[in-house]
């Protein structure tokens, strides 16, 4: 090995393996739902690393699957354990919730990052659990997706807008029940990998790059550019028409005027503010002046 080589080895950043354990138990606390009996804890658990981190621990993650199920288990118990004077106080205001696993077995995967998002050392995890049914007639599953990320490097975590080195992403995705349902809209769109048509059936439509921790409709092949969530179209079942949110850095136009931000910056971070611009039946929205969408509404 040569004296550069090393150099750069010694300034590559590396997680110990215990590091991805813990990062695993923070997203387990982040993902617990309260029923009225117990408490649930998600079961699945998918951790990404950059190619070149996932690559030096390949060779013994079965050994890391087994030690973080364990972690998982034993901190189940650590949450459950109660000191002596809280048992006292329980016996007089009724025992606590117990924590228990959402499914029989625990479910650990470590993956590469598929989407280049990852700097080595950094750490995503996702975790899912499937909430309780609403009291909605005929409404489909609900599922609480808590996304983490340990950042390596500051200035990396202050690019991406989180204010420490960890950064937590709480997202709820409705299924509906499974049927057919109708065409509301067509977005029709040429980026870096073709043509495309989307049909919206959904009231709710995000579009944009996408990515680890954005989980969009409508992904986009472009430069950065275009945001990894671009914009929301939103249906209003009442009347039918649709809006739009503009979520970009870079911003969004509608049949060429610019449209305002759905958003403010309050302390580094994104915050939606309520600011919708409505579609005429047929646009043309343009991404950052990138890649442009042909949206005509469905009516019937």
């Amino acid at each position: 090995m040569t004296p550069n080589t090393d150099v750069r080895a010694a300034a590559v950043p590396r997680r110990a393996a215990k590091d991805i354990i813990d990062a695993v138990l923070d997203n387990l606390r982040n993902n617990l739902e309260p029923l009225k009996y117990s408490v649930l804890a998600p079961s699945r658990f998918l951790v990404y690393l950059h190619p070149a981190e996932h690559a030096r621990i390949e060779g013994i993650i079965p050994i890391l699957e087994k030690e973080t199920i364990r972690a998982l288990a034993e901190e189940l118990g650590k949450l459950n354990r109660r000191p002596a004077w809280r048992r006292h106080v329980d016996r007089l205001l009724g025992s606590p919730l117990e924590v228990q696993n959402a499914a029989v077995e625990w479910h650990v995967e470590f993956l590469r990052d598929p989407d280049g998002e990852l700097q080595e050392g950094d750490i995503l995890i996702d975790s899912e659990l499937l909430l309780p049914p609403p009291a909605d007639l005929g409404a489909g599953d609900r599922t609480r997706r808590v996304t983490t990320r340990h950042f390596t490097r500051p200035e990396r975590a202050a690019a991406e807008g989180a204010s420490s080195r960890t950064a937590t992403r709480v997202e709820t995705i409705e299924r509906p029940v499974a049927m057919t349902s109708p065409v509301h809209a067509r977005i029709r769109y040429e980026d870096n990998s073709g043509a495309h048509t989307y049909e919206v059936a959904r009231d709710s439509v995000t579009v944009g790059r996408g990515g680890l921790a954005y989980r969009v409709d409508v992904r986009i092949e472009a430069s950065a550019d275009v945001s990894r969530e671009h914009v929301r179209l939103r249906r209003d079942p009442a009347t039918g028409r649709f809006y739009l949110v503009d979520l970009s850095s870079l911003g969004t136009s509608v049949d060429g005027r610019r449209v305002p931000k759905g958003y403010d910056e309050v302390d580094g971070s994104k915050r939606e503010n309520g600011v919708e611009t409505a579609l005429p039946e047929q646009a043309r929205i343009g991404l950052a002046d990138t890649v442009f969408l042909d949206f005509e509404a469905v009516r019937r």
